[in-house]
């Protein structure tokens, strides 16, 4: 059986969900394994323009079945809202699945992002307030509700009893904030986790038989690297692993083992919310950079931090992820510039270091930049290596020998057959 994981090297938003929809025509299954509803992963396919946050990327090819694993932060709300809004495609308890252990993110999660943002003020993580680190915190302490618990009436009523006393210890004693009732918590549980038990089953089973018929499973991620909990920049990161080699437990298939690791990058360097951010171009230069990029939309209420591509952070996001392959994506964005600079080092204590320090001494390092020509002519149009201007390809040779992986897509476009594939 082939299983491949479909990951981000840097800080997210390196263009995911558009590889996902692009090679899930190869794949039976598309598998997200872990984060929540604070991922934007936008498609644009013959079907439309798609912007998914909670729902698998593959949701747009027929056939494909798409799975909420049990790694996913299952917010009822969102996902209700997200399926009535998708127009074009078809969503059904027979392309989307939802795993019977997956939890449920709550109300209160979001609430309580909301208080801990506004208690820590100037030393905000620059959450998405989406609720995703209460709702891990709540899992790591058992005390979430899992989605195959809407099919036990007295025993959720029972633990909706007990969530509900704890929960309000923290709301009332910590924030003096409103308590919830049971009430409360059941009309919403009625509201909106009674529209997605259809989709609830037994995934384990489903790809346990999946994989002795040989079927092809794709697991997508959300995030990148830089945003793993143990690896990436803390405590700026999410709160769930954001790996390669979670992706087999967030699914719901521990001992299966990961053939083909894709890791997706971006042409330049974006970063959403705070935290160290080496190569980060600010003032007037950062917005005419951001705008020349098609970056100048807040996503989700935040301004889009932008930069050159920083190699450093590139090479141990793809050493961290394991990666044997990678895309890079939009590379036409690039294409006005005389000259492209790239971040390939460090300045750290008076010396030049090419290897990702520890988070704590980001702050002291200086990026250290080299320069390449640029092409200057629009590039949308290709879809061959070889008809890429001698400077593109100079670019992308270079981004592949110093992060020492191959980069076998190119995007050029932000429609599925704006690709061009290599090798």
């Amino acid at each position: 059986m082939a299983c491949t994981a479909l990951v981000g090297i840097n800080w997210g938003d390196e263009g995911k969900g558009r590889m996902v929809d692009l090679l899930a025509e190869a794949f039976d299954i598309v598998v997200r394994f872990q984060g929540g509803a604070n991922a934007g992963h936008k498609i644009i396919n013959k079907f439309g323009k798609f912007d998914l946050h909670l729902l698998p990327s593959g949701v747009c090819r027929p056939g494909v079945v798409n799975i909420l694993g049990n790694g996913v932060a299952l917010d009822p709300e969102t996902l209700v809202k997200e399926i009535e809004d998708q127009k074009g495609i078809e969503i059904t308890p027979e392309n989307l699945m939802i795993s019977e252990r997956a939890s449920l993110l709550l109300p209160w999660h979001r609430e309580v992002d909301m208080l801990e943002e506004a208690r820590q003020k100037e030393k905000q993580f620059g959450s998405t307030k989406q609720g995703i680190a209460p709702f891990y915190s709540d899992k790591n302490q058992k005390r979430t509700i899992l989605a195959g618990e809407l099919f036990y009436p007295d025993r959720l009523k029972r633990h909706v009893k007990e969530l509900c006393a704890w929960k309000n210890l923290t709301l009332e004693k910590i924030y003096g904030a409103k308590p919830v009732s049971e009430k409360e918590l059941n009309a919403w549980l009625n509201d909106y986790c009674e529209q997605i038990k259809p989709y609830i089953k037994n995934t384990r089973d489903y790809l346990i038989q999946a994989e002795s018929d040989h079927k092809r499973i794709l697991f997508e991620a959300q995030l990148g690297a830089l945003r793993d909990l143990d690896y990436g920049i803390y405590p700026y990161t999410t709160s769930v692993s954001t790996l390669a080699s979670y992706a087999p437990i967030g699914a719901g298939m521990p001992g299966v083992e990961i053939d083909r690791v894709i890791g997706v990058i971006k042409a330049y360097s974006t970063c959403l919310g705070d935290g160290p951010f080496v190569c980060e171009y600010t003032g007037k230069k950062g917005d005419e950079f951001r705008k020349m990029c098609g970056e100048d939309e807040p996503e989700g209420g935040r301004t889009v931090r932008i930069g050159p591509i920083d190699l450093v952070a590139s090479k141990y996001g793809t050493e961290v992820q394991a990666a044997t392959e990678l895309a890079l994506t939009k590379l036409d964005m690039l294409s006005d510039l005389d000259e492209i600079p790239l971040c390939v080092g460090y300045k750290l204590d008076g010396k030049v270091i090419t290897d990702m320090p520890f988070a704590s001494a980001l702050d002291e390092c200086e990026p250290v930049y080299e320069t390449m020509k640029g092409w200057k002519c629009s590039i949308s149009g290709v879809r061959n290596w070889w008809d890429l201007p001698e400077e593109a390809k100079a670019y992308v040779n270079r981004i592949e020998h110093v992060v020492g992986c191959v980069i076998r897509w190119i995007s050029v476009g932000p429609e599925r057959h704006s690709i061009i594939r290599r090798g």
